[in-house]
């Protein structure tokens, strides 16, 4: 392995890219979902759709739970490369699936790995990044989350009338075979992670709970789960309710583009402003310029109108999120960072279940435009009421043995 130093500036865009595939799992289920919907695939309903989602994201919240802490006793480096390559091998069976139950089968197995993708590459960006520049560290890496998303809607509109919904999930599983082999060969372990004294997987998960941190730690599963409601209950059924709306497929696949586009740019915004005008405060005030916008989606708007609407609405909706993890990775110490973020994704998951349930439930209704953004709206609030119980972090100092060489800006 080469010098500290040279693998340090791996560390930012080997994750970055990392969270990019995540992203990407993110928004193809979407994006096939109208196809298999209206060809008929297996026989597929709104219900049956929102039964394989569910079974995908339960995986993620299961590898969450296990990885995230797995990760603080074993090493960061480690579980990140098996997390990639486990569901970028499961990803690509789903191209071949021969029924619905495999192919649910299918999303549980990679949801696995894309569950503990996440906080781990979190964590490992942290515990590179300078002391004073760890939430735009973290929005920076997420960004990867969206351009990932950004990429599979503009796949969908070029390789699915052609080629198929199966080619979105072979064009997936393709950037694995590099970015695996990269991460054998450059990704370090972190410092941090190798100075602190290894402690047993109940231990870690006690600290959650200690030193008055309690209320914080319900705070941020709330707040996680709240919030992926709105991530995912959005980027699985807006192409759908904007269809119900009246729009055609190629107009609402272009939504969902417009909202991760949005999403990226909130994140380059939110890491700055929360690095310079506290972690807390800028969590809640992104929660709930979200809320009003989300609302706003709800009203009829002239075409430009509408892709305003959206792409601010992205802005503030992702980041929010994000901004969640900014603040749990500078509340825990080092020996539970990654339990900690693990435990937040984990229980974020039950949301990220419920809001592909949500939306589905509301389209069966027949009321998923408008009355689905005023539901989204109120979920976004609440999630600023619960960031606002949370304690205010303190200062971050250097943690001693901390590489400091990755920071929101560069590699």
């Amino acid at each position: 392995m080469p010098g500290m130093g040279t693998s340090a500036r791996w560390v930012l865009p080997l994750c970055w890219t990392a969270v990019l595939l995540d992203g990407f799992d993110l928004v193809v289920l979407g994006t096939v979902l109208p196809v298999l919907l209206e060809d008929g695939v297996w026989g597929m309903t709104p219900a049956s759709a929102s039964l394989v989602s569910t079974v995908g994201l339960l995986g993620m919240m299961i590898g969450a739970l296990v990885i995230g802490t797995l990760t603080d006793l074993v090493g960061r480096r480690r579980v990140l490369v098996l997390s990639v390559a486990g569901f970028s091998v499961f990803t690509a069976l789903c191209a071949v699936a021969p029924s619905m139950l495999v192919f649910g089968l299918l999303r549980f197995l990679a949801g696995l790995g894309l569950g503990g993708c996440l906080p781990t590459a979190i964590t490992l960006v942290t515990e590179f990044a300078r002391g004073d520049r760890r939430s735009s560290a973290t929005t920076t890496i997420m960004t990867g989350y969206h351009v990932g998303a950004v990429l599979t809607a503009l796949l969908g509109l070029l390789l699915i009338p052609g080629l198929g919904w199966r080619t979105m999930f072979v064009a997936g599983a393709l950037p694995a075979l590099v970015l695996v082999p990269l991460m054998v060969r450059y990704l370090p372990e972190s410092r941090v992670f190798t100075a602190q004294t290894r402690v047993q997987a109940r231990d870690s998960i006690a600290t959650l709970f200690r030193g008055g941190m309690a209320v914080s730690t319900i705070a941020f599963w709330v707040a996680s789960f709240l919030g992926l409601i709105l991530v995912y209950g959005l980027n699985t059924w807006l192409p759908q309710i904007m269809r119900a709306a009246g729009y055609p497929l190629g107009a609402s696949l272009g939504l969902l583009l417009t909202l991760n586009v949005g999403a990226v740019l909130g994140l380059v915004a939110g890491g700055r402003v929360a690095d310079r005008a506290g972690v807390k405060g800028s969590t809640v005030f992104w929660f709930l310029a979200a809320a009003v916008l989300l609302a706003l989606l709800s009203v009829r708007l002239p075409a430009a109108g509408l892709y305003a609407a959206v792409l601010m609405a992205g802005f503030f909706v992702f980041s929010a999120q994000t901004l969640v993890y900014a603040f749990v990775g500078r509340a825990y110490p080092a020996a539970s960072r990654a339990t900690g973020l693990g435990w937040t994704t984990g229980i974020g998951r039950i949301g990220a279940i419920t809001g592909p349930l949500l939306g589905g439930a509301l389209l069966t209704a027949g009321i998923a435009y408008p009355w689905g953004f005023y539901a989204f709206g109120a979920i976004s609030a609440l999630a600023a009421v619960a960031i606002a119980a949370a304690a205010r972090p303190a200062a971050d100092s250097p943690a001693p043995g901390s590489e400091h060489e990755v920071t929101a800006g560069r590699g």
